[in-house]
């Protein structure tokens, strides 16, 4: 995925940009940049983030950073932002998600004489095929309506010229966006975490809906394009990606996932001596399993924060792999000789739960380990982000090969939790774990503890459409 955030302030907003930006840390590990608009121009700064925390990389670049309006991306696809000289003028760029027509939409643009500077990892920037395809417009929100159309996959982008900052949200929100006013006096942000807000002192506006359209500038908000009627947010945001204080379209992360966890609890009759959950993502869901069940709440595993990030971002599988052994630590003394409770947002290629925490679990005396993830088996890549890559990742495809003796596209009978192929496939990834019991959260629940309706849901990594 990917995170962003801009600024508009009266005053050197460098320090603003800086702190709000390093706000989405959680949502990527590869790269990282700001770029600030001023009384001297543009000026721009990415690094690679892959190796350090996003703080250490910019700490001494944004006190030289001198301009009214900022905009900063974290990202684990395109160094970003980019400063773009086009028929609008000069501009600066950001954006995330994903274009799953990249190579044809490069295509037709060399076809048509058009070229790219910016290259990433042997192929094209994202970022640089964003603002080509925006500069094909009329003025740059009939360029960002255009690019929308024509890409296959969900981009929400900022474009900040010299007078202020455009906002988008993608298509059907899949993503989101969301402004915030300063408390007191005159700026505003935006940004994809609405928690950057408080401790920089802002407050909370407004939501951008699908597809909708805004500048901001020194003379406030204006809205450009009205959001599209038809809404369909990640599901995931509530249940792993989103950070824990934010929001999506009114909707609190923290509880969602202590409904999640409320909703295991009712689902479920073991019998355990604990419930814990997964350090970050997997602790909210625990608590609510707790509230529910009774059971207390404890802490066999205790992430390492100053050092480790998420182990399910880095693309890379033997950084993630690095990543889940170095971050959490085991207190024998709560696990030795327990039964308990494991809660996790979800199984993803279960590779990072069975090597780097059920092992440390049995290492370390478990009498019992029940695996309880706050959401159904994922059975599809994600093609709006870049969450999941290809089917061979995904612990229940490894599963319903193995059942099947073969990969196949006909897997209806496994989305059904009451099917013997789904109780085949459960028990499969169950022993391949190596745990005690395994019972997901069935999709109707996990709906029902985010809130939405399920038509303005995104809901194809469990479904496939």
């Amino acid at each position: 995925m990917g995170g962003l955030f801009g600024v508009v302030k009266t005053v050197n907003c460098s320090k603003t940009l800086f702190y709000g930006t390093d706000y989405h840390s959680h949502l990527g590990t590869e790269n990282g940049g700001l770029a600030v608009c001023g009384a001297k121009g543009f000026y721009h700064t990415i690094h690679s983030i892959s190796q350090a925390q996003f703080k250490s990389r910019f700490v001494d670049d944004y006190k030289e950073m001198d301009g009214t309006l900022g905009i900063g991306a974290i990202d684990d696809d395109a160094p970003q932002p980019l400063i773009i000289r086009s028929k609008f003028g000069t501009f600066a760029i950001a954006a995330t998600g994903q274009v799953s027509n990249k190579k044809a939409l490069m295509a037709g643009l060399l076809d048509q004489c058009d070229s790219f500077s910016e290259m990433t990892l042997g192929g094209i920037n994202t970022v640089e095929l964003v603002a080509k395809l925006i500069s094909r417009g009329s003025d740059i929100a009939d360029g960002i309506v255009r690019m929308q159309e024509a890409i296959e996959g969900s981009i929400c982008t900022l474009v900040m010229t010299a007078d202020g900052i455009y906002a988008a949200r993608d298509r059907y929100g899949r993503f989101p966006l969301t402004i915030g006013e300063r408390i007191g006096g005159p700026g505003m942000v935006v940004a994809t975490e609405a928690s950057a807000f408080p401790n920089l002192g802002y407050q909370l506006r407004h939501f951008l809906g699908p597809g909708e359209i805004v500048f901001l500038s020194a003379d406030g908000l204006k809205v450009l394009r009205p959001p599209r009627e038809r809404r369909q947010v990640c599901a995931f945001l509530w249940i792993y990606t989103g950070y824990p204080a934010s929001i999506y379209d009114g909707i609190g992360v923290e509880m969602a996932r202590e409904r999640c966890g409320r909703a295991m609890a009712r689902n479920d009759d073991v019998e355990a001596d604990f419930v814990t959950g997964i350090p970050d993502s997997g602790v909210g869901h625990a608590i609510g399993y707790a509230m529910e069940s009774g059971i207390p709440f404890r802490r066999p595993l205790v992430k390492y924060t100053p050092g480790y990030g998420r182990s399910y971002t880095p693309p890379s599988q033997d950084i993630r792999d690095l990543v889940a052994t170095m971050k959490l630590s085991a207190v024998r003394e709560v696990i030795q000789g327990s039964r308990m409770i494991v809660c996790d947002d979800s199984i993803v290629r279960g590779t990072q739960l069975k090597n780097f925490t059920i092992t440390k679990l049995w290492d370390n005396g478990a009498r019992e380990i029940h695996v309880r993830p706050a959401c159904p088996p994922l059975m599809y890549p994600c093609i709006f982000a870049s969450s999941t890559r290809t089917f061979g990742e995904l612990a229940c495809r490894r599963a319903i090969r193995a059942i099947e003796g073969r990969d196949t596209d006909n897997v209806e009978g496994y989305l059904d939790r009451r099917s013997e192929e789904y109780r085949s496939m459960v028990e499969w990834i169950r022993r391949d774990l190596n745990v005690t019991s395994l019972k997901y959260l069935p999709i109707e629940d996990m709906i029902a503890a985010i809130g939405l309706p399920e038509t303005e849901l995104c809901l194809y990594c469990w479904r496939g459409r």
